[in-house]
C-alpha cells in the first residue's frame, strides 16, 4: 500500500512540471487575443493602454501565473487581485492557457528592472 502510494506521488511530481510547462507560441496567440488591447499598445508589450496598467513583457512567469489564477478564482488568496475586467478575462482561460501566456510574456525583453 505504502509502495503504491509512493509510486503514485513520485509519478505525479515528475509529470506535474511537464504538464504545467507553458508553450510560448500558443501563449503569444492567446495573449494577442486576450491581453494585447490593454497591455501591448501597437504590439509593444512594454507599453500599456493606461499608465496604471502593468507592463507584462519580461515579468516573472510565476508572478503571471499566480496573478491570473487569483483573478480566475476570485482572489480568495488576499494578494490584491480584485479587478472585474481582469477577473472576466482570466475566468475564460484554462490553466494551460495561463501557463502558455506566462511562458510567452516572461520570455519577452522587458523594462521592469531598475536602471542603475
Amino acid at each position: 500500500m505504502i509502495a503504491r502510494l509512493f509510486t503514485f506521488v513520485a509519478a505525479a511530481l515528475i509529470a506535474a512540471p511537464l504538464a504545467a510547462a507553458g508553450n510560448p507560441e500558443r501563449g503569444k496567440q492567446k495573449a494577442d487575443q486576450v491581453c494585447a488591447s490593454c497591455h501591448a499598445v501597437g504590439g509593444d508589450w512594454n507599453k500599456s493602454l493606461q499608465p496604471e496598467y502593468p507592463r507584462l513583457a519580461g515579468q516573472h512567469r510565476d508572478y503571471l501565473v499566480t496573478a491570473l489564477m487569483a483573478y480566475k478564482h476570485g482572489d480568495k488568496s488576499q494578494i490584491g487581485r480584485k479587478n472585474a475586467i481582469m477577473a472576466g478575462q482570466a475566468a475564460a482561460l484554462s490553466r494551460q492557457e495561463i501557463e502558455d501566456i506566462a511562458a510567452f510574456l516572461s520570455a519577452l525583453p522587458g523594462s521592469l528592472h531598475l536602471k542603475r
